[in-house]
């Protein structure tokens, strides 16, 4: 039994995820906004279409600031991975040329 109680606090225990299908199917985001605050992490996934005025957010996600510093060590090991496997990345040098409005009250 005391073995059991060591392995449920092991940091490297597996964890079993579920995916739905709805889930699974993803939501397209071509810019991401970050807010913080001293406990949280806030994240907009936004997609910016050309020619429409309005852009929507299309999930927000918050975190604790150790798992956003998790999450960024992520990324960096994943691009790593990508440049390795397929080549760089080449940036376009900025942000999306389209027009951004956030749609804060009395905006038209």
């Amino acid at each position: 039994m005391m073995s059991d109680e060591k392995n449920q606090n092991r940091p490297d225990q597996q964890i079993n995820v579920e995916l739905s299908e709805e889930v699974a199917e993803g939501v397209y985001s071509n810019l991401a906004m970050i807010a913080h605050s001293n406990s949280e992490f806030v994240i907009d996934f936004i997609r910016l279409m050309p020619g429409v005025p309005k852009a929507k957010v299309k999930s927000r996600i918050i975190v604790t600031p150790d798992h956003a510093k998790r999450l960024l060590a992520a990324l960096k090991d994943n691009i790593e991975k990508y440049e390795a496997a397929f080549g760089k990345i080449n940036q376009s040098g900025g942000a999306p040329q389209f027009p951004i409005s956030f749609g804060t009250p009395g905006e038209a």
